[in-house]
Formats: C-alpha cells, structure tokens, sequence
C-alpha cells in the first residue's frame, strides 16, 4: 500500500473509528485499525465485536492495498506530525513508514486477514430521524441506563415505535426516562441499544437539522450519519413494561424552575459524598421547598419557593439521580408530580409530555 492524504481528515477519521476499538483484546488485530486503499479512497475501520465504526476519507492511492495497524500509535503519530500531507507506505512484509514531512515513523502491521469480518446487516426496515433530535433523545434518556448487567436487556435503551410516535426508554432499578418524538413511520417496531452504542453514536451526531439514518435487522442496527457507518448488535430479552411502571394520579404538583432547583440541591449535597451517603429530604409545603441533609459530617438546610398545587409532602432521593434527571430536561422550568411519599417522583416538562423522568424515593428514618 502506498498513500498520500490529508493530517487533519485522516486524525479526525482515526479518532472517531478508535471508538469502536478494544483497549485490550486477546486477538490483537481488534487493537488496530483496519485500512484499505482503493481508487481515490481510504477506509477506515474499528470494531470490538460489539461495535464497528467505519468512514472513508479522499486519498492518493498510489498502490492499494490493506492492513491493520494499532490504533492508539497510529493516532499518537498522525497527531504529532508536522505537516498537512501524511503518506503511509507498507511492504510485502508489512512493515510501514508514516511520514510527514521530514518526521517518520516505522511500524510493523497486522495482516488484514486477521481482522474479524463485520457483521452482514440485511436491513428490513429503514428509519430516519433528523440528527439534532435524535443527539437530544439520546441524550434526555442516556443516564438512565443500568451499569451493572444483572439483567442486560437494562444496559440498553428500549426503542419503540406504535402509531407515528417514537418512544425511546431507559431504566436502572432507582429511575426511568422516557423520551417521546413523533416519527414518519406507520409500523410498529421495537428494538434494545446498548448504552455503549448510543453513547459513541452521540458523539458523531451534530446538532443540525440533517438525516440520520436508520437500518435496523434482527440482531443488528446500522447507522448512517454523515460519511460514518455504525454497526451494533441490539440486545435480546424482556424489556421492563415501561407503561405501567409509570405511575398516574397528582396529589401533588409543583412547578418551578430547574436551575434554581438543582442549585438548591447541589448546595444541600455538598455534605454528601461516595463514602458518606444519605438521602436528601424534601419538604414540599404550602408553596414552599425544604431541603435538608444529615451526615456524619453535619446538617444542610435550605429553601425555595415553588407553585404548588395539592397536598403537603415530604420525601426522600437520591441526589445523583435527582440532579441527572434534572440536567437532562433541558428545560428553563420543570413540573414534578408526587403521590405521597413513597412513590415514584415524576418530573415532566411544564407542558406537553416530551419526556417523562422518574426517580424512585428513599424511604426516610424519623428524625428525633
């Protein structure tokens, strides 16, 4: 292989394809990149069996021809070269000389035979969705996804589509996130992405007015955003029946303004940290919030006026979960619904049902 192309495409297209490559593996090969030269073209690829990122940028090719080389070094190199034309130049042997004017480097590749064959998504059903909204509906529902795999369909997202509307959904075991979109599709569809997926795919979105698109298969999904292709497996299994989870009725409804809300609790949390751990009370009384906290350490107490309607409450959250649900409406104000102290907290936005957040409570001891 012998080629010349541009610094700045080639960093940007290895940066965003190393996202899919494994930090360690025990088949080296899924370590590197995998590049092929072809016509005018380069391709680039990263896949961890999971997930592939690929792209292809504009190149002379001088001679074609394909090999896999470490991703990290590669990037580290092309970064810190001094020019604007990088060529790469690989023998028979595949040893291969990166160079940039008078910098060069000279590493030994991997055969691309050794490189795993990416999945074969025979699509059966296209989806497209504007990239600005699908970046916001990944992002509104993303925190809200289980870490642990105790049960593993819970460390994706729920994507399901009935009569026009898009209802994507996360959930943990202490709080759930609801994100609804109308969509220009008259099927029903439903299907699981892993957390990890959502979360690189996010990151090559721009907050544009552009297509996404979506092809989704039986086992795998593949999306098409920009000059990327994405492929992930979805996830298999019985995802929580997220419509009775959420709970109906308003005994209580406050509305007031998220900022002022989250720099109240933030200020109470303050006495709180991994090692000393205690739930935030709330005080919501007669248009009035009561925050308050005890640790070890000491007591934090402050208050917030709020428009309340219905009857008094106190409860008791986490405070992690309460500021995530909290950050990610993206809301100047913010309505919360309760039904007494032991139920879930509902946050939704001062109108319209775009989203739906919930946040379980902690039940709180007796103060003396």
């Amino acid at each position: 292989m012998n080629i010349v192309c541009n610094k700045q495409s080639l960093s940007e297209a290895v940066s965003n394809v190393s996202r899919a490559v494994s930090a360690k593996n025990t088949l080296p090969a899924l370590e590197g990149i995998l590049l092929k030269a072809k016509g005018n073209l380069l391709s680039l690829t990263g896949y961890d069996l999971e997930l592939a990122i690929s792209t292809e940028i504009e190149a002379k090719v001088y001679s074609p021809g394909e090999i896999v080389l470490s991703a990290r070094l590669f990037f580290d190199m092309i970064r810190k070269m001094p020019s604007e034309e990088i060529s790469i130049v690989s023998d028979e042997k595949l040893l291969t000389v990166i160079k940039g004017s008078m910098m060069e480097y000279t590493i030994l590749g991997i055969p691309a035979s050794e490189y795993p064959e990416l999945p074969s998504v025979e699509q059966t059903t296209e989806l497209v969705i504007p990239q600005n909204t699908l970046k916001n509906i990944i992002g509104q529902t993303l925190f809200a996804i289980a870490v642990s795999d105790s049960k593993p369909v819970h460390t994706g997202s729920l994507f399901d589509i009935k009569e026009g509307e898009l209802n994507v959904v996360s959930v943990d075991g202490y709080r759930l996130a609801l994100r609804r979109e109308p969509v220009a599709f008259a099927e029903m569809m439903s299907f699981i992405i892993p957390g990890k997926s959502l979360s690189e795919v996010s990151k090559l979105l721009h907050d544009e007015d552009i297509p996404a698109e979506l092809g989704v298969a039986k086992r795998h999904i593949l999306f098409r955003i920009g000059g990327y292709q994405i492929i992930s497996r979805l996830l298999e299994g019985e995802f929580l029946d997220y419509r009775s989870a959420i709970p109906a009725g308003e005994a209580t409804v406050i509305k007031i303004s998220t900022r002022e809300l989250i720099n109240a609790i933030e200020r109470a949390s303050l006495l709180i940290s991994d090692n000393i751990k205690s739930p935030l009370r709330m005080l919501f009384e007669n248009g009035v919030i009561k925050i308050s906290c005890s640790t070890a350490i000491g007591r934090a107490y402050d208050e917030i006026p709020c428009v309340q309607t219905g009857a008094n409450v106190e409860i008791g959250f986490n405070n992690r979960y309460m500021l995530d649900a909290l950050k990610a409406s993206e809301c100047d104000e913010i309505k919360l619904i309760l039904n007494g102290a032991l139920s879930p907290i509902k946050l939704v936005p001062p109108e319209g049902e775009s989203f739906t957040f919930l946040v379980l409570p902690v039940r709180l001891k007796s103060e003396l």
